[in-house]
């Protein structure tokens, strides 16, 4: 080793992955926000906004808030698209509260927003940075498609996009589309046909991570304010269809995805054929081609559109709950 050589080097200290996060700051995402910001195997670089779970100025606003609620004040944020490519924009404050973090309050940020727009934001952050980053998008993927579009020399120095969405099996915002993809599904293709490394976190294991109500109210009471806010958001509850108030999920959501990053061997993924549907019901559905065998399609020339994905179909749930919790309320 050169005398020279960094002193995480020297001391056999993993170098921080350097990660720029695309979100829509909902629960889940605040969740997400803390782990990458807290945990000393991830630089948190840049963040960008999206309309999605709630409107983009709300988005906004919640972002700022959660990361000064965790000491990164200095992690740039950015505003960028303020609805779909095509289709209007939707929220979900069925699942998210009108104001997209379930009514919490925090205290506001004492900045703004970048004044550049988040593509022109992420450009300039990419190619300026010294070493590929991980794109990691919890959200529509609006943000993502235009910047590809419009500059895909970002391409060079992206080393893969993780992105929280689609499923292999059932979807939530319908019955084979999940949310994310459903909001933009042309966005989501656009991603899919840029060529950069992909990494699907979807329903799949999304929805099997979760914190035990008991631990959750613990942290609700907690004098530690972070901790304190990983109780409340983690305590949040959804309606279900007739109104009422659903139980206990206790989901980390989007945080999954960011974890994956830091523990890739507590998920079991395939490298599998994936597009996104276009049209119909099935609109924004991940279509995930499982096959074991070529199929009619193959066969007779009806099986263009798909792309190379690592798709992640399992995960050791208790130890991405574990490494989440240990991470952002500092458990030991």
């Amino acid at each position: 080793m050169a005398i020279g050589a960094p002193a995480a080097l020297r001391q056999n200290v993993p170098v921080p992955i350097p990660v720029i996060l695309d979100v829509d700051t909902g629960v889940d995402d605040a969740l997400a926000l803390l782990f990458a910001a807290s945990h000393p195997e991830l630089d948190l670089v840049a963040v960008s906004c999206v309309a999605g779970n709630a409107s983009l100025p709300l988005v906004v606003d919640n972002t700022l808030r959660v990361l000064h609620a965790v000491g990164a004040d200095h992690v740039p944020v950015a505003a960028g698209a303020q609805r779909p490519l095509i289709e209007p924009a939707r929220d979900a404050g069925h699942v998210h509260g009108g104001d997209g973090l379930a009514g919490i309050q925090l205290p506001p940020a004492e900045r703004a927003a970048e004044p550049e727009v988040a593509v022109e934001f992420l450009r300039r952050t990419i190619l300026a940075h010294p070493e590929p980053v991980t794109l990691v998008t919890l959200a529509p993927q609006t943000n993502i498609a235009l910047l590809l579009r419009t500059y895909p020399e970002v391409t060079e120095n992206i080393a893969r996009v993780v992105f929280m969405g689609g499923a292999a099996g059932a979807g939530n915002a319908t019955a084979v589309a999940e949310f994310n993809v459903w909001h933009d599904p042309e966005a989501a293709a656009i991603v899919l046909d840029s060529g950069v490394p992909l990494y699907m976190y979807g329903l799949d294991v999304f929805e099997r991570v979760s914190v035990p109500q008991e631990v959750a109210l613990e942290l609700v009471a907690s004098a530690d304010p972070v901790s304190s806010l990983v109780g409340q958001l983690v305590n949040h509850r959804i309606r279900d269809r007739d109104g009422a108030e659903s139980v206990y999920l206790g989901h980390i959501g989007d945080a999954g995805a960011v974890c994956s990053i830091v523990a890739p061997d507590a998920l079991r993924t395939e490298h599998l054929p994936v597009r996104v549907e276009l049209a119909g019901y099935g609109r924004g559905q991940t279509i995930v081609d499982r096959r074991q065998f070529p199929g009619e399609d193959l066969f007779h020339g009806l099986a263009d559109g798909w792309v190379d994905v690592e798709v992640a179909l399992e995960i050791d749930d208790e130890r991405i709950a574990n490494l989440f919790l240990d991470t952002v309320t500092k458990r030991r």
